[in-house]
């Protein structure tokens, strides 16, 4: 059994180059959740995927229909992790400072937060146990954090499969299982 785990096509929406507030970080947020995408080709490794299951967010939709030809099975439990600001806002500091921020907040279980380290991986694990009880070669498209945990996950429930810190846009990772 191959899982194939592709994050969603690179999104057009730049990042911003000022300080930003909380307030126009969200805002940001939301164009960039909203933006279209840089389609690319996807290498598909010559396997006969059967089944495709995507976040239901457009920027993964449309990324999965360039991928699958086939029905695609839109997830919100695949969706990318919603995280909040947690300065104050009208506080303006540079975007990549906002974001490491809200990391950290998030790895910390800061209750700013509105889901928790644990209670996400509760979710990707019971996601993945639908998928996987399908028992065929089966694509996920999905989200750059999301996809971190997906690959641990399926690495600890015995696949195989490359390495990755921040996936590519648009680029297939294949994660196999020996002895059906």
């Amino acid at each position: 059994m191959r899982i194939g785990l592709i994050r969603h096509f690179k999104v057009t929406r730049g990042y911003p180059n000022t300080r930003v507030s909380s307030e126009e970080l969200l805002k940001w947020m939301e164009e960039y959740d909203a933006s279209e995408v840089e389609e690319n080709e996807i290498d598909l490794k010559n396997i006969d995927w059967k089944r495709c299951f995507s976040s239901d967010m457009p920027r993964a939709a449309t990324t999965a229909k360039k991928a699958f030809g086939g029905d695609i099975t839109y997830l919100k439990e695949l969706r990318e992790i919603n995280l909040v600001p947690i300065f104050p806002h009208n506080r303006r500091l540079p975007l990549k400072l906002h974001l490491l921020s809200i990391r950290m907040a998030w790895l910390f279980n800061h209750k700013s937060q509105p889901v928790s380290k644990l209670d996400l991986q509760k979710q990707l694990s019971g996601t993945l146990d639908n998928i996987l009880s399908g028992n065929e070669d089966t694509l996920i498209v999905s989200h750059g954090g999301v996809m971190m945990f997906l690959r641990k996950e399926l690495m600890r429930r015995g696949f195989r499969g490359p390495e990755f810190k921040i996936a590519n846009n648009g680029q297939l990772y294949v994660f196999e299982k020996r002895g059906r």
